[in-house]
């Protein structure tokens, strides 16, 4: 995979897993059928077979279920069982962005976690887009590896669509994958 692909998987699960989609992203997802194919075949067919608006509440409805009431996909929550989101730089996410050089401007987005998974993911988009493979393939071993998979297993099994079922597990392999491609390649990692 390259650089490229990578980077635009991470932009495509930074939004995915930021806030419920749209009408324009729900209209995106279903005239992408090579993207409806790679998440898996019951995501094509159920975003192939319904109508979108009905795709839509039901993705808004499960998103909520998911991600907002029933859990808050953010490290430190998952990770450390404390009920508490660490702000800071006494954040271990917080920390490892700052000393790569990059900034959370909490106050420009709605997330309340800096290690919120769609900021992780912008993240991992970020150092794609500038070639920082060994960055990259550390913050994949120190964090998101250590949280994600377990996290979005547990959640799969209760999403009530199969784009949300699918999505969890699409995002387990691809974290894997990148991880050992990374792991493999030819950056010194």
């Amino acid at each position: 995979m390259n650089s490229q692909e990578r980077l635009s998987l991470y932009a495509f699960l930074s939004r995915i897993f930021k806030a419920p989609l749209g009408a324009r992203e729900v209209g995106d997802l279903a005239g992408n059928r090579d993207l409806l194919e790679m998440i898996g075949g019951e995501t094509r067919d159920y975003f192939l077979s319904r109508p979108l608006e009905e795709i839509e509440e039901e993705l808004n409805v499960d998103y909520t279920s998911l991600f907002i009431i029933n859990s808050q996909p953010v490290e430190t929550l998952v990770s450390d069982g404390g009920g508490e989101i660490l702000v800071g730089l006494q954040n271990p996410v917080m920390f490892f962005y700052f000393q790569h050089g990059y900034e959370v401007d909490m106050n420009r987005t709605e997330l309340l976690a800096p290690d919120h998974i769609a900021i992780e993911f912008g993240f991992m988009e970020n150092l794609a887009s500038r070639g920082e493979d060994r960055v990259a393939y550390q913050f994949l071993r120190d964090h998101l590896l250590r949280w994600v998979p377990p996290y979005l297993l547990a959640l799969g099994r209760e999403a009530e669509t199969p784009f949300y079922r699918e999505i969890c597990d699409f995002t387990t392999e691809f974290l894997f994958t990148d991880y050992g491609e990374l792991r493999r390649g030819d950056n010194g990692v």
